[in-house]
């Protein structure tokens, strides 16, 4: 009689003994479809010799065993001798064939298949995490994951010296939090918005929110009063925090959203000499009255942050994250380190803003729940990093590429002893294996790389400690609790279909990290994330079969630079308010000065420049003109280049694909103009 083995699923091993029979037959954490299956292996001889690979490739698709680890018993000619071996899980083979059955005709595999396969999403290959049904707040200061100590210091100004232990953090959030609850009656869903540089209060800040049950909805502070006062307005926030230095821009940004400016309060050293504008350290519970009590969440619904992400429509969306989101990417962040970094060995020095959700969960609360120390910068400065990391004895950073670019070749680097670092994690975007090179063989520390976007809390893959020049280009392997699918592209009013893993297509996640959606846009929410779960990241990409995934291509019109995200659109809309422009296109190209993407537009004058001479002038013209309106990363640092027409379709749609070609060959034509 044949097996059944279609309804098996195993997450973490399978043991296949003698005869197959029941009592043989162990697993660990399957799925009622395997349980099912187990029952049905009753029989002590089953005949398999219908299992060759034709037939069996249907079935073994649904073992879910990661990495591989063979006994090498079998015959040196079977297909079992074929597969890469791991060691995270293992499979082992007694006599699994009685009689006459030859060995070749089965095949076992990973969930990254060798041969061609049924289509179906695949799995993490970490072991699956308990995620706790609870709130931020609750997991950081009532879960207390490691045994670090109450005085560790877990937040330092990497200036000033000033510094938070974890029980000044938690104090501090609780006292903020009383008092939010005492001085404006704070309910469950008010948001908190928070416009300020790097800032070792802003933690503290949002956790007192989030005890609280507010929301807390961070904004560039690069942003212009008029992209503060949208995203103030979109999130009916209810008090803003900032800092002396961008008061002008938050109380101009909360007059336009209603905001009156006692509600306006300010994090930081400095104070307001007027004091008219209150710290947020005097916002307390000054009656120390008892009967406040922190707010009851339900993690899977309720909202811990509201992050804003430029769309491919030019409007920002407001990514609404739920306490169970961060929870579960802390969590499943956390397992993807192997236990590398410990709060007693590790110090981590922080510069990525605090505003992006990349240094939202990986560094403010990722470290908060390990244990690590921050030494925190303000903003970037190369200098400064390596004097920072050469006087705290820094072993790990979270960087972007760009920061790769100058660790690789900037002069100043070779002034300072870097000795201390372990290791630096890159998130978004892509190395290069020539960069990751340059880099680890002058200051002699690896980079490992990541993958996410604001929409999965972030991260979704990540490469191991011990994997970070193994496979140079790849972003890592699917974190814990998510699934992954490949899947055609929805052009020409297709539906997209799912591809077979190893085939490049859109990539689609699925996991408890994934957002809920988009705040008040049901139509955007409708675009990317389906009825059961499955997000549309807009990203192409592959994955090799041990299941490290490459980005190689973007569906989504976003351009990213340094890791912030610029929608074409927006800056196309503001460029027709030009009364000298008839038609504009702005595109993203790479450029080597600024390791990353750069916006450049494609602009049709309505009067044509006369001369090589007036082109450079109006197009130097044009970007001045709209750098005065947008946040400093949304420059058009790619240019301005003038064309007759902008190409686009019969419907009216803008031709990226053939700007970006022409792109590549102006870039080439520089590049050979700058050779000769």
């Amino acid at each position: 009689m044949l097996v059944d083995f279609s309804a098996i699923h195993c997450s973490a091993g399978i043991q296949i003994g003698k005869g197959l029979g029941r009592d043989k037959f162990r697993h660990a954490k399957t799925t009622d479809a395997a349980s099912s299956a187990a029952q049905r292996l009753e029989l002590p001889k089953p005949e398999v010799a219908g299992l060759r690979i034709g037939a069996f490739s249907s079935a073994v698709n649904h073992l879910d065993i990661h990495d591989l680890q063979l006994q090498r018993h079998l015959a040196p000619h079977s297909a079992v001798s074929s597969l890469p071996l791991g060691h995270s899980f293992a499979v082992e083979l007694w006599d699994l064939f009685l009689g006459s059955v030859p060995v070749s005709s089965v095949v076992f595999f990973s969930s990254w298949p060798l041969v061609k396969s049924p289509i179906m999403p695949a799995q993490s290959p970490y072991p699956p995490l308990e995620i706790p049904n609870i709130d931020v707040w609750t997991l950081l200061f009532e879960n207390k994951w490691e045994p670090f100590p109450d005085d560790q210091v877990m937040l330092e100004d990497a200036d000033t010296l000033r510094s938070y232990t974890y029980s000044q953090v938690k104090s501090t959030a609780l006292d903020f939090g009383m008092g939010l609850k005492a001085t404006w009656d704070w309910q469950k869903g008010d948001v908190l918005a928070i416009i300020s540089p790097n800032n070792i209060d802003m933690p503290p800040v949002m956790w007192g929110a989030h005890w609280a049950g507010g929301v807390v909805s961070p904004a560039n502070p690069t942003y212009t009063v008029d992209e503060l006062a949208f995203q103030l307005k979109g999130t009916n926030a209810k008090v803003l925090v900032t800092q002396m230095a961008l008061l002008p821009t938050a109380t101009a940004a909360a007059k336009l959203a209603g905001i009156p400016d006692s509600r306006i309060i300010l994090l930081g050293d400095a104070r307001d000499p007027s004091a008219k504008f209150k710290h947020f350290t005097s916002v307390r519970n000054i009656s120390k009255s008892t009967r406040y009590r922190k707010t009851r969440i339900d993690p899977a619904k309720d909202l811990a942050f509201l992050c804003f992400s430029s769309g491919t429509t030019g409007v920002p969306k407001g990514v609404m994250l739920s306490h169970r989101n961060i929870v579960s990417n802390i969590l499943q962040f956390t397992a993807g380190e192997l236990g590398n970094l410990s709060w007693d060995r590790d110090k981590v020095l922080a510069f990525l803003p605090f505003f992006h959700i990349y240094g939202l969960t990986c560094i403010i609360h990722k470290s908060m729940y390990t244990g690590l120390h921050l030494v925190v910068m303000s903003k970037f400065d190369i200098e400064k990093w390596c004097a920072h990391v050469q006087k705290f004895r820094i072993t790990f950073s979270y960087i972007v590429p760009p920061v790769v670019v100058l660790l690789a070749k900037h002069p100043v680097v070779d002034k300072y002893n870097l000795s201390s670092l372990r290791l630096l994690n890159c998130g978004a975007a892509p190395l290069s294996r020539e960069l990751v090179e340059a880099m680890s063989t002058r200051i002699k520390t690896g980079v490992k790389q990541g993958y996410g976007l604001s929409e999965t809390s972030p991260t979704t893959h990540t490469q191991t400690w011990a994997d970070w020049d193994k496979y140079i280009g790849s972003v890592g392997r699917l974190l814990p609790n998510q699934e992954i699918k490949y899947m055609t592209s929805p052009d020409d009013g297709c539906e997209p279909v799912e591809l077979p893993i190893g085939q490049t297509g859109e990539i689609y996640i699925r996991g408890p990290n994934v957002f809920l959606g988009y705040l008040n846009n049901p139509e955007a929410t409708a675009q990317c994330l389906s009825a059961d779960g499955w997000f549309r990241t807009g990203d192409v990409g592959h994955q090799d079969e041990h299941g490290n995934l490459y980005i190689t291509d973007r569906v989504k019109e976003l351009i990213k630079y340094k890791g912030f995200q610029v929608a074409p659109a927006e800056l196309e809309g503001i460029l027709m308010e030009n009364e000298a422009i008839d038609d504009a296109a702005v595109i993203g190209v790479e450029s080597e000065e600024h390791g990353s993407e750069v916006p450049r537009a494609y602009v049709v004058l309505k009067d044509k420049a006369a001369g090589p001479t007036a082109e450079k002038a109006e197009a130097e013209k044009i970007m001045k003109w709209l750098a005065g309106k947008v946040a400093p990363h949304k420059r058009l640092r790619g240019g301005v280049r003038f064309i007759d027409e902008i190409p686009k379709s019969p419907s009216g749609k803008i031709l990226r694909r053939t700007l970006k070609e022409r792109a590549e060959k102006e870039n080439a034509d520089g590049r050979m103009k700058a050779k000769l």
